[in-house]
């Protein structure tokens, strides 16, 4: 009744994988192919009506990997934790099914203040602002144990069955509201403009992260915001 994602001592996840993107013959094409990937795997958490999903954070998240968790029904963080919910520094809009689930946890405005303003949110904060539903007080090497104790004990809660049968009556009343295709469709055209136009600046932020260099220029996108990199 309960299917747990992470729970290991190290990082979440960063999303897709700018270290395979940017090797790629064809980085556009991998990006498409990762972003793809990333959204097949938040769709099948947030369609997963017979149980509970847990995401157990023993270290950083961010981009992607930072929705990807927040597609769950509880998200757990060691206290340690920093979360990035934002890809404005990547230049990019972002997809992962983002523009449904972090409304949905921390309302339209703070949403839009945390992807615009794109800063770091330790687990406290994000505890505050509803990113966060448990903070785990513990050491990285005691995390995957007290991740499974917790797992264990509310997987004999007695009104687990509620729970999911209430869960599932949400799923479908969103899903009759706006269905989750349309969240993907209207992300992802964003994202193909980005990912097919070689100036676009994520081409050169990626560069530059994969092989740890400041970007030649900082972009304007990111002058606004008044960042310089990530």
């Amino acid at each position: 009744t309960v299917l747990v994602l992470g729970g290991t001592r190290d990082f979440f996840s960063n999303g897709i994988h700018l270290n395979v993107i940017d090797a790629a013959d064809d980085p556009g094409a991998e990006s498409w192919a990762n972003i793809n990937a990333m959204d097949d795997l938040v769709e099948a958490v947030l369609s997963t009506t017979d149980r509970l999903v847990v995401s157990a954070l023993g270290g950083n998240a961010a981009a992607g990997g930072a929705m990807l968790a927040l597609a769950a029904d509880e998200v757990w963080c060691r206290s340690g934790v920093v979360l990035n919910p934002h890809y404005r520094l990547m230049g990019l809009y972002g997809s992962e099914y983002w523009t449904y689930t972090l409304p949905r946890r921390v309302g339209a405005e703070a949403a839009d203040r945390l992807t615009q303003e794109a800063l770091p949110v330790s687990a406290s904060a994000g505890l505050r602002l509803g990113l966060v539903d448990r903070l785990v007080e513990c050491c990285p090497q005691d995390f995957p144990g007290e991740v499974t104790r917790s797992a264990v004990r509310l997987a004999k809660f007695s009104g687990m069955q509620e729970r999911i049968a209430a869960k599932k009556q949400t799923r479908e009343r969103d899903e009759s509201v706006r269905p989750l295709s349309l969240y993907r469709e209207a992300e992802l055209s964003v994202m193909l403009r980005t990912f097919s136009d070689p100036d676009a600046p994520y081409h050169a932020l990626r560069r530059a992260f994969v092989r740890k260099q400041p970007p030649a220029k900082t972009p304007s996108h990111l002058v606004r915001a008044g960042a310089t990199g990530r």
